[in-house]
């Protein structure tokens, strides 16, 4: 993990919005790690972030001074494809809420996370920040896409109009503690990790992978996000400040770890994890998404960050959690479809 300077974050009151989340989560643990003591969090039942008036009045109550903006309705290609109308509405709600409220009551910097799926669907590999808004996106996601790149469009407008200090970030694929497993929502990885496992306990012979197998993904360990996320908020104003300041460029940054692989080879992958020595079989009738969706994290390496964590060594640990907390068999019957964002 790298090391970074914590000085602007501890002492500070922080705001971590979506903290149950996989990528909260591991901000969460990350300024725990660090030492913040003064981490402020809700949990949906507490506050309803879609809800202005409730939003208003928690800003008002705590005066967060660095809010990192996690909080998000997510999913896969099933979700999406099924829910769009509540992809588009219930994250523009968030955004919109927290944002204006960050502005209003002072807030020194936020941090607001979005997803690779805001590229266009054929972008040129490996993409880079500017490719935003080059061409047609992705139509399984499309709702959900179009709600985070107005986000990026929201932090950008209020820094240039107001002065704030808001930054954007796109993680790649993430996995990691606190993942959904769940039986329509879940992403490739952790359906697959599930998938496999429920099959090694059954002593299946046979576990189906949608789509061909060949659209290539790159994958990110939750708790290297978090770290770069934390490394970002904690830039000096001399580094900073030429981020967000910039009039032709949207105040963003890609966050991964500049490698990817097959869906084929990552399935593979997580059989040698789990320990399941079956045959893959692959559903062709299903969508596969995207093509491909490689980051370039050249920004990200110029400012002295990069990710540490392997992908063959950030599964281990995942199966470890899983098969350690979940009886899968008992606790997720029925059948897993995977989905690729």
């Amino acid at each position: 993990m790298n090391i970074t300077n914590s000085s602007l974050l501890i002492g500070s009151k922080v705001y971590v919005a979506g903290h149950r989340g996989l990528a909260g989560s591991a901000i969460m643990r990350r300024l725990e790690g660090e030492g913040c003591a003064e981490i402020v969090t809700r949990s949906h039942a507490e506050l309803d972030l879609t809800d202005e008036a409730a939003v208003v009045r928690f800003f008002a109550e705590e005066r967060p001074e660095y809010v990192f903006l996690a909080a998000a309705k997510v999913g896969g290609i099933l979700a999406n494809n099924t829910r769009p109308a509540e992809f588009i509405q219930d994250n523009l709600n968030i955004q919109a809420n927290v944002i204006q409220a960050a502005h209003d009551f002072g807030v020194k910097r936020l941090l607001f996370l979005g997803s690779s799926c805001i590229y266009p669907r054929d972008c040129p590999q490996p993409i880079r920040e500017e490719y935003i808004l080059s061409g047609p996106l992705e139509p399984t996601n499309r709702s959900y896409a179009v709600a985070k790149i107005a986000g990026i469009e929201t932090c950008w407008a209020f820094n240039r109009q107001y002065g704030t200090q808001f930054i954007s970030v796109m993680p790649t694929n993430l996995y990691g503690p606190n993942d959904n497993y769940d039986l329509a929502g879940s992403h490739v990885l952790a359906a697959l990790l599930r998938k496999m496992h429920e099959a090694k306990v059954a002593g299946a012979s046979e576990v189906s992978v949608w789509g061909t197998g060949t659209v290539r993904r790159e994958f990110l360990h939750s708790d290297d996000m978090a770290d770069a996320c934390v490394f970002l908020m904690n830039l000096p104003d001399a580094v900073y400040g030429p981020i967000i300041d910039s009039k032709s460029l949207a105040p963003l940054l890609n966050i991964g770890c500049g490698e990817d692989l097959t869906v084929r080879e990552l399935a593979e992958l997580i059989g040698e994890v789990v320990g399941f020595k079956g045959r893959l079989a692959f559903d062709t009738s299903k969508p596969d998404g995207t093509p491909r969706k490689l980051l370039d994290v050249s920004r990200m390496k110029e400012l002295g960050w990069q990710a540490s964590i392997s992908l063959r060594e950030g599964l281990a640990a995942v199966y470890r959690e899983y098969s350690d907390i979940h009886n899968a068999a008992q606790e997720y019957p029925g059948e897993v479809t995977e989905v690729v964002e």
